[in-house]
């Protein structure tokens, strides 16, 4: 287990991205060595593309490399919420007041999906989030 700290402690992270998550509203910060502040909603179902998934696209996607190590810091801003991405092996609480932290290497190019997986309200199945993983080159572009 020691073996293991270690290993975690000394990961060179190149990208960290910091999660505000509200009820009803995730902003989603991306840093590395600079902001880019933005908001994610669902799609509602009259907007949905073709072959889009019903109550889990959103209109702006976590854009992230791929083989890169990414630290997420996560907090929420109104109750308890949960940061979940199954596909990734990523779950995380969200407590006001409190910062979480956890580690992803999306080791391929694609879209994951994840939702908030703590009841935190009325709305809680409108929250979705989507992670879309693209080469170095395309992420820097």
């Amino acid at each position: 287990m020691e073996g293991l700290v270690e290993l975690h402690d000394n990961i060179m992270y190149y990208l960290v991205v910091i999660l505000f998550a509200l009820l009803y509203l995730m902003d989603e910060v991306n840093s590395n060595d600079e902001f880019i502040e933005f908001d994610s909603y669902i799609v509602p179902e009259s907007d949905l593309e073709e072959g889009a998934l019903r109550m889990l696209e959103v209109d702006n996607r976590v854009i992230l490399p791929e083989l890169t190590h990414v630290r997420f810091i996560i907090t929420a801003g109104d109750v308890i919420h949960s940061f979940a991405v199954p596909s990734l092996g990523v779950k995380c609480d969200a407590y006001p007041g409190r910062l979480n932290q956890v580690s992803v290497f999306i080791n391929r190019e694609g879209v994951f999906y994840g939702q908030c997986s703590e009841i935190c309200g009325i709305l809680h199945s409108s929250m979705p989030i989507v992670i879309e993983s693209v080469s170095l080159e395309k992420f820097l572009t």
